[in-house]
């Protein structure tokens, strides 16, 4: 074949790629509208699968008509001019790119991962941006007043289902925005809405994201729509916070489902509203995970590039199954399994992985960190505290080679470097050890709603993030919640004493929640705030009621914002409020 025809068909490949995945997401508007929320997951696990099977289709085309055994080194190098130019005026140029490296790094050998085969730097910095106009809607209050807009910029949003009572929103809608941004009231004359034309979707809820444009400035804002438990739908809250926004975008929510032509387009208006999120962040945030990694290790090598601090032991109590490590300068983990583990983990690396890939898959809402995973990391070995280096040699030496002046890495996963949660509060005043002492209770509670059990629920196991939310981050422990058997604690008397019998005898599976106390709260202090604030922890029953919801199908909503932001809807009693 000719270089320009396996141009052609690596691209043909990614075409396919991107219109399945397309076609997967435009489901999400369907599930959402039938209120079928097991759909909903089942779509937003597949998307992340999907990928990986279309570049082990392109590599079986590629191998059933040219020889891949040995690289060619003059036809890639073509290979790579001739795709270059394909992607010329492409809409998805850069995950074009990105699965075009997918497809040549799992045919070669990685000394050829260099930029004369594949896009270690992309071909795009230098070309046109494509307009971020193709993915928003802008509307002028001035033409038929502010309320009519509104209603408006609501219709053309479409969720293939009516609103319960869509004038009694606007009005909630009007004097929220008025209360959480007055700087930027002003007539609607000198006013424009800017909104994303694709609604987003995750779990049971939807977004409308967009923005204000005055004389004031620029304000941005998400639009949170649920089912109302009376039919229809209903605005639940508005965001304006800037902090609140980047929470809703977190590392720790499951990706959201929206339509787009121009990923990028729809990434450079996000990164607009939210600046601190980088675009490898809002890359995952959309879906496109793939492309948040290549994005990500850009983000890495300039920062390598551009700096000299060395690579040192990640702040925290050691690990039984992970060696973690971090760069001072960059807010990231390194974590690399090691070799062996602990005699109290009686399980393998195959475990390891699999649990890892299970939360990657699974709906972390907001409550367990992403990690991005990566295959033969080349790190600089003078860039790598001795003390450091002695300790990897020791303890993942079947993950690592030596060559030279650089040491690979041959598997990590990468995580968000927040603050251990067992840190943290050796420093916290009261105020703050109460507030996150009741978060780590609420991460337990969201986590046993989505069916995760987190096993070892250790405090070192969870961090606190610059938002001030509590996150688990260590998988080799996690199970699915209807897997295990939880058990009340036997009680006994002065005659079992005696009798030899062993009443706390237990299977691999079985939990006894009062002992969670016991052995994660030693401290008292934090053991009295623990039991006031979530007493029904220490239950058997509280875990196993949240089993029987999971079997009977019950999808509990978990808002990614605060309570204190969400709409009174006075028609709603409080019971319902509760549920929804």
């Amino acid at each position: 074949m000719q270089s320009f025809s396996i141009a052609e068909l690596i691209l043909a490949g990614f075409t396919r790629h991107y219109q399945l995945f397309q076609n997967i997401t435009q489901q999400a508007g369907h599930a959402f509208a039938a209120q079928d929320w097991p759909l909903i997951q089942k779509l937003s696990k597949s998307r992340i699968s999907h990928y990986d099977l279309r570049v082990d289709e392109t590599i079986n085309q590629l191998k059933a008509t040219l020889p891949c055994t040995k690289l060619n080194e003059a036809l890639w190098y073509q290979i790579k001019q001739d795709y270059t130019e394909l992607l010329s005026f492409h809409p998805q140029a850069e995950l074009a790119e990105t699965f075009y490296n997918s497809v040549f790094c799992r045919l070669f050998h990685r000394r050829y991962f260099n930029n004369d085969f594949i896009f270690v730097e992309t071909t795009l910095k230098d070309a046109p941006a494509l307009p971020i106009e193709a993915e928003y809607r802008s509307y002028f209050p001035v033409v038929n007043g502010l309320k009519p807009t509104i209603r408006q910029i609501i219709n053309h949003v479409d969720f293939k289902i009516k609103f319960n009572n869509l004038d009694k929103d606007i009005k909630l809608l009007m004097k929220a925005f008025i209360r959480q941004a007055p700087d930027t009231h002003h007539k609607s004359h000198m006013m424009r809405f800017d909104i994303l034309q694709a609604p987003f979707y995750r779990n049971k809820g939807a977004y409308i994201i967009g923005r204000v444009v005055s004389k004031s400035g620029v304000q941005p804002f998400i639009i949170s729509v649920l089912h109302h438990p009376g039919g229809g739908l209903y605005i639940d809250a508005l965001l304006t916070n800037s902090s609140q926004m980047r929470v809703i975008f977190g590392f720790a929510r499951a990706y959201f489902m929206v339509e787009t032509h121009a990923p990028s387009a729809l990434m450079r208006f996000l990164n607009q509203l939210m600046p601190n999120k980088t675009p490898a962040e809002l890359y995952n945030a959309i879906g496109f995970h793939k492309q948040g990694k290549t994005e990500f290790y850009r983000e890495f090598l300039t920062h390598l590039d551009n700096g000299n601090d060395k690579f040192t032991v990640a702040p925290g109590t050691p690990g039984m199954v992970m060696m973690v490590f971090t760069l001072p300068s960059f807010p990231y983990v390194f974590k690399v399994i090691k070799d062996n583990f602990s005699e109290s983990k009686p399980f393998g690396r195959d475990t390891v992985l699999a649990r890892y890939q299970l939360v990657k898959n699974h709906d972390r809402v907001g409550r367990m960190a992403d990690t991005i995973e990566y295959s033969d990391v080349v790190i600089p070995k003078d860039r790598i505290e001795p003390s450091l280096l002695e300790q990897l040699k020791n303890t993942i030496a079947s993950s690592m080679l030596d060559e030279g002046d650089m040491i690979v890495i041959k598997h990590l996963y990468i995580e968000r470097r927040m603050t251990p949660l067992n840190l943290y509060l050796q420093n916290a005043d009261i105020e703050q050890t109460e507030y996150v002492i009741n978060d780590y209770g609420l991460a337990i509670k969201e986590m046993l709603q989505a069916n995760i059990f987190p096993g070892d629920m250790l405090l070192k196991n969870f961090g606190v993030s610059k938002h001030l939310r509590v996150i688990f981050y260590d998988y080799d422990e996690v199970q699915y919640l209807t897997d295990m058997n939880f058990r009340d604690m036997p009680k006994t008397d002065l005659s079992d004493l005696y009798s030899g019998a062993d009443e706390l005898s237990a299977a691999p599976q079985d939990v006894f929640p009062q002992q969670l106390c016991t052995f994660v709260l030693t401290n008292p202090t934090l053991r009295d705030l623990f039991e006031k604030a979530h007493p029904e922890l220490l239950t058997a029953q509280f875990w196993q009621q949240a089993q029987r919801d999971i079997k009977n199908k019950v999808v509990k909503h978990i808002y990614p914002y605060p309570q204190t932001q969400r709409f009174v809807h006075l028609d709603i009693t409080k019971k319902e409020r509760r549920e929804y």
